[in-house]
Formats: C-alpha cells, structure tokens, sequence
C-alpha cells in the first residue's frame, strides 16, 4: 500500500469512529473529547521534535506543561486587587532584586579563571555566591509569603488575554528547555531521561507548594478562555470555538515544521541524529543543534500545555501526573510515527480516543455482562465496576502500544526517508 493512501485510509477509520462516538455518546461530549486531543496533538508536535528529530529522550514533559499552564495563570487570571494594595509587591520586588544581585554575581565568579583565578578557587567562590544569595532570597521571601498569604491568599494574574498567556508558557518552558538543555544535553539518553524527569518534579512539588504563588492545592478557577464560555454561549457551540482555535494553531505548526524538516536545518538535524560522530566531524556544533531543538521543542510543548490547562479552566499543581502528562505523551509519537508531523498528530488523536474511550466502553461491556451473568448464572458483580473501568485506560493503551511495537515499530505512519540526488 503506498503512504498516501495508508494515510488516507488510517484517517477515514478514525473519522469513522470519531462520528460513532458523536452519534453514541453526542455532540457536547465528542467536541470536548477533540479539544483535549487537539492540545494534546499540540504537545506531541513538540516532543516529535525533540525526539524524532533530534534523538533527545526527554521524560520531563510533565515538568514544562506546567510551568507554561502556570504562567498562563499568572499572566491572565483577574487581577488580585488585595494583592497589590498590601506590601506583597514590594517585598517580593525586593527578593528578586537580591535574586538578579545575586545571580550576576555567582556567574561573574564562574567566569573568574579568565583573569588568572585557579579553578579550585574559582569553584569554592561560585558554590559560596550561590549559598549567600539562596538564603538570602529565603530570608525575605518567607515573610513575603507569610503576608500574602495572610492577606490576599495569593498574587492572582495580571488580567492580560488568554493567547499572551499561552504565549508567555510557551516562552518560559523555552527558558526552562534552556536552562535544563545546558545542564543534560551532555549526557547518555539513559542519565538525561532521569535529569529531566527529576526537574519536572521538582517544578511540580515547587507548584503544589508555593501556596502564595498557585493556591496550591486550593486551585485556581475559572480560567478565562479565549473564545466565549460555555455559560455564555453554550457547550457545544463554545467548545466547537475552542476546538477551532487550537486546530488553526494545529495546522500552522505543522506547516511551519513541515518547511523545517525539508530545509537545510533539518537535514542537518536528521545528519546529526542518525550519525553524530560524522556529523561533528563536519564541523557541526552537536550540542549546540541540539539545544535549539530542545528550546524549540519545549516552546511548543508549553503552548500545548497551556492550551490543555486552560480548556479545564482548573489549574491544580496536584493534577499532573506522569502518566496523563508524559506517558501518554510518548505513546501518542511512538504509535503516530516519530519523526513524522502527520502521523503524530493521527497518533495524539488516536490514542486520546482509545484513553477517553475506554472507560465508558468497558463500563458498557461490564454491566452487559452482569446483567447476562446474573441471569444466566446468578453470577453477582462487585460494587466498584465504575472504578474498574476507570482503570481499564492504562489496560487498553499498554495493549495497544504492545501491539503497535510488535506489528508496526515505526509506528503506523512511519518517518519518510527523504532521497537527495
């Protein structure tokens, strides 16, 4: 079968399913279920990235998807009026002054030996510099936070629109790539995979925890959307808006990195990935290239993030989980095809499918057969079916991902080979 019409008959059998679940279980829940897989979608483009195109294996998505849903909080969620009329602002001003004094100085010291200081030395004063300005920042953001606390419960947002927010995410899981990609990107996929997926946790305990920051597990809602509410325009109608907006970001994602993966870059990316010795020894900057796709990466990572954070219009730091944030995640690129944009984003929609799916059909096919079961054989059904089905999700993805791997380990729509003449 040729790939144009494997893609074409892959997508059919999914719009024929997507329609039955319509037709079952009806509009307002369909069009919910093609929101969050269309973020989801969102997410998987960027971790394609990362990882079918430049060979990174990064398990710490759950880390960058919620710093970007934070910041996405941060910058439009209402404005905290009892916030900014007590000291909280200018507490905090003064943390982060003591903060960017002390960062400047600590990267002078580490750039020392430029001017003749040994390096044991230079080390020792580095390690000093930052030991004095944490607990310096320590020392005037515990009150800060114990009054903010106290007062206003905690700093709200800046009431900015909705798309600055996810941009905004986006940028700040860039930054955190960058910051993350500096310290990993030296590293075997086996040791990276673990600094990254101890950073995301650390971002995420930092969240749960920061009470004066997020509400912790308070939570903060609702989250102001993009489009018009359900409230104030209905569910179905509303959620169809949304679901619009995130297909058009779909759509100029996957037009830019189509561009991307044809062009020179991304030839040298693949060159780098396949063959890293020989790309170097053509002169390529490896890690250099690869802190970039993991920049680039993580930016888009955060917009789907946010994207999916805001759509619940919840945001609870408990909420993320490695299963939901990243598991899922990679099994969506491994069953689309990594290093194929189309075939990740018919994987991200596929698997959100069986994920969301799988609960309603095994809780169906659970009281069918009590119901035979109990007249047949008198046969009775414990009194956790609803539970059972709940947890039928993680049954159905690993049997799925197990037969993808065995009858299709490229995935269903595997990576073109591109033939240069």
């Amino acid at each position: 079968m040729s790939p144009s019409l494997r893609e074409a008959g892959l997508f059919a059998g999914l719009a024929l399913l997507v329609a039955g679940i319509f037709a079952w279980l009806g509009a307002a829940y369909g069009v919910r279920m093609l929101a969050e897989a269309a973020c989801y979608a969102i997410i998987a483009l960027g971790l394609t990235i990362q990882w079918g195109y430049a060979g990174l294996f990064n398990v710490g998505l759950m880390g960058f998807v919620a710093i970007a849903a934070f910041t996405t909080v941060l910058v439009s969620f209402p404005v905290n009026d009892a916030f900014w009329q007590g000291d909280g602002p200018l507490m905090l001003g003064q943390a982060a002054l003591t903060l960017a004094i002390g960062v400047a100085v600590t990267v002078l010291l580490s750039k020392s030996t430029r001017i003749g200081l040994p390096k044991g030395l230079r080390t020792a004063l580095t390690l000093v510099a930052a030991a004095i300005t944490y607990l310096a920042v320590q020392g005037q953001l515990d009150p800060a936070a114990a009054l903010i606390e106290r007062e206003a419960g905690f700093v709200g947002g800046l009431g900015l629109p909705v798309w600055l927010g996810w941009v905004a995410g986006g940028l700040v899981a860039g930054l955190l790539g960058w910051a993350m990609g500096r310290i990993t990107l030296g590293l075997r996929a086996d040791y990276m995979a673990i600094a990254t997926l101890g950073i995301a946790e650390i971002v995420k305990a930092f969240l749960k925890n920061a009470d004066w920051l997020t509400r912790g597990t308070l939570t903060v809602s609702p989250l102001p959307w993009p489009v018009p509410t359900p409230q104030e325009l209905g569910f179905v109608a509303s959620r169809s808006a949304y679901l619009a907006v995130t297909a058009v970001m779909i759509v100029v994602l996957y037009v830019l990195l189509e561009r991307a993966w044809h062009s020179p870059w991304g030839r040298m990316m693949r060159a780098i990935r396949d063959n890293e010795v020989s790309a170097a020894a053509m002169g390529k900057d490896i890690n250099r290239r690869r802190l970039e796709m993991f920049i680039v990466g993580n930016f888009i990572i955060g917009l789907g993030g946010a994207a999916l954070i805001t759509f619940t219009t919840i945001f609870d730091p408990s909420s993320f989980a490695p299963l939901n944030h990243t598991f899922l995640i990679w099994v969506m690129v491994i069953l689309g095809g990594a290093g194929n944009n189309l075939g990740t984003i018919f994987g991200a929609l596929l698997v959100y499918v069986i994920w969301i799916m799988s609960e309603p059909v095994a809780l169906f096919l659970f009281t069918s057969a009590e119901h035979w079961g109990e007249r047949a054989f008198g046969w009775q059904a414990p009194d956790d079916l609803y539970t059972r089905a709940l947890q039928m999700r993680v049954f159905v993805i690993g049997l799925t991902i197990t037969l993808v791997l065995r009858f299709a380990p490229k995935g269903l729509l595997p990576e073109k080979v591109v033939k240069y003449d």
